[in-house]
């Protein structure tokens, strides 16, 4: 069962600064309340790493409670937060690093020749 709600919505670090609505919403701070392992914590991410995190978990086909779940259970910080953000790029990177990897061996000449009529 998913146990997470909004709690509140900061606002941007620095509300000075001219950034359209959209930009300033995926950089607005939002803390949630989740249940990790029978316990009620928050975690405060950035609307554009809640949103990721989202879709991780609807890719690999589980809650977004159980992501955070089996990321505190896997985390190597005392901090929750940090360790979610450190997924979410770590994910990224992986996603990214295999595309180009996918990208250079679709590129590659064909390092078989090709074989020749006999004739």
């Amino acid at each position: 069962m998913e146990h997470i709600m909004l709690i509140e919505q900061a606002q941007p670090a620095n509300p000075d600064a001219r950034l359209d609505a959209e930009s300033a919403r995926r950089f607005a701070v939002v803390k949630r309340s989740v249940v990790v392992d029978g316990h009620k914590t928050s975690v405060s991410l950035e609307d554009a790493f809640w949103t990721s995190l989202k879709d991780i978990a609807t890719r690999r086909g589980i809650t977004l409670s159980t992501q955070i779940a089996v990321i505190d259970e896997k985390r190597r910080t005392s901090n929750l937060s940090s360790a979610i953000r450190l997924f979410v790029l770590e994910h990224f990177q992986a996603r990214a690093a295999s595309a180009m990897y996918i990208g250079e061996r679709q590129r590659a000449p064909n390092l078989v020749p090709a074989m020749q009529d006999a004739n």
